[in-house]
């Protein structure tokens, strides 16, 4: 990055204040009564006023002085859950280390920052020991999926006097990942194929061993691994390679009408092209929630979208490939091609509905709209 790229945003950090400072309730009814002490003791000129006037105005001082060491040596971290699926409540870690060796920190409020604005709710922390890490969390929701990039904290406290919210704001920037939300679908039926083609990773009962994984449910107990399970201390079974191909190969549409695409970027969204975008998310979350369920049921699956694609896969890596593709898949005009897939493997294309749209494969097995 040049020199000059980077010199807007070292301005802005520059002309941003270090310190926000807001009034309380109480904080306004404590300035309102300074200035009337002030402005009797100025008019009068009684010492007692004065006196007074004086006590209030060191009041300020000793607030903003000691809130200032308050917001001082915090170190704050944020954990979020492995997964995160749009429209499902979930609940982000906030951890906050103070770095200060003999001070505490008192009524201590952590908000996330998403575009320069508070997320969510607050986080807060009553004391935070000198030295000590003190950890709540945050209930929030994302609406759609996508990558959002948090900005950072922001840091306030009302200490000691709660006349004033003093807040910094700490650049920490991160990354969010929200999935596609997951429905129930109807897993469609795999079509009758002729066994011996070939060995597959589909585990079966028979046939080479495959390697090991963990006890399910309805798993045949002659298969545990013993001297695995010992050492790993969790239950582990054998797994079959079996001459049956159960594979299966997912196609999303993901393209919009031009108009609704030309309409997204000029951010003139109106209510047929929020109707648009609600079917490509409804057909998003159905491919995501067969490729999970064929997943779960020990396939092999292969996600196809037009201008991206998952390579076959299976088991719970396969599924966090699949749910950050999908998660990331942009709309594309309908002139732009899907992937190629084997036209031999079971598939199914999930398509928004209500959407007409061209240049679709034209060997698919089933066809969903969602």
């Amino acid at each position: 990055m040049t020199r000059a790229a980077k010199r807007p945003g070292l301005l802005r950090r520059l002309m941003r204040p270090p310190r926000r400072l807001t009034f309380t309730r109480e904080g306004r009814y404590f300035v309102v009564v300074a200035v009337g002490v002030g402005v009797g003791a100025i008019n009068t000129g009684n010492n007692l006023l004065y006196l007074l006037l004086g006590w209030t105005l060191s009041f300020i001082i000793a607030s903003g002085i000691l809130s200032e060491r308050n917001l001082r040596g915090l170190v704050v971290r944020r954990r979020p859950p492995a997964r995160i699926f749009a429209g499902q409540p979930f609940l982000m870690e906030i951890a906050v280390e103070n770095a200060k060796a003999k001070r505490a920190s008192y009524s201590i409020e952590i908000e996330d920052l998403l575009g320069g604005r508070p997320l969510d709710k607050k986080c807060y922390f009553l004391k935070i020991p000198p030295g000590k890490t003190q950890r709540t969390s945050y209930r929030h929701t994302f609406a759609r999926r996508g990558l959002y990039t948090l900005d950072g904290y922001r840091v306030a406290t009302k200490f000691p006097f709660a006349l004033f919210r003093k807040s910094r704001d700490l650049e920490t920037p991160g990354e969010v990942l929200v999935y596609p939300p997951l429905v129930g679908v109807p897993r469609p039926s795999p079509q009758a194929r002729r066994a011996g083609e070939t060995t597959s990773a589909r585990l079966g009962r028979r046939g080479e061993f495959f390697g090991l994984r963990e006890w399910r449910q309805g798993d045949d107990r002659r298969d545990v691994h013993w001297k695995s399970t010992a050492r790993s201390g969790r239950l582990l079974v054998r797994e079959y390679e079996d001459e049956l191909t159960r594979r299966a190969v997912v196609v999303v549409d993901n393209a919009l009408p031009a108009d609704t695409l030309a309409a997204v970027d000029a951010d003139d969204v109106d209510a047929a092209t929020t109707a648009h975008l609600d079917a490509l998310e409804r057909a998003i979350s159905v491919g995501a929630s067969l490729a999970a369920a064929y997943l779960e049921a020990g396939w092999g699956v292969q996600v196809v979208a037009r201008g991206q694609h998952v390579p076959m896969g299976v088991g719970k890596p396969q599924l966090a490939r699949v749910l950050r593709a999908l998660a990331l898949l942009p709309a594309v005009a309908d002139d732009v091609p899907f992937e190629r897939f084997d036209p031999r493997i079971d598939s199914v294309l999930v398509a928004p509905r209500g959407l007409t749209l061209g240049n679709r494969p034209p060997r698919v097995g089933q066809v969903m709209e969602a």
